[in-house]
């Protein structure tokens, strides 16, 4: 699976836990939090492919 593809999955599902928070049927918004984070270090993740700074998977 691709970063990009499991950013979008992600940042889906956040949508639709804050729906479900809006609706008051969210049982735990830690769930938030930590999606918000993981999806944040996704980003950081393919930023660094971009940039060049993180070499491909087979060169470790």
């Amino acid at each position: 699976m691709d970063i990009s593809t499991t950013i979008l999955d992600n940042e889906e599902a956040l949508q639709n836990l804050k729906f479900q928070k809006a609706m008051q049927q969210l049982e735990d918004p830690l769930q938030i939090k930590s999606l918000k984070k993981e999806i944040a270090q996704l980003k950081t993740i393919k930023k660094e492919f971009d940039l060049g700074l993180r070499g491909n998977k087979d060169k470790k």
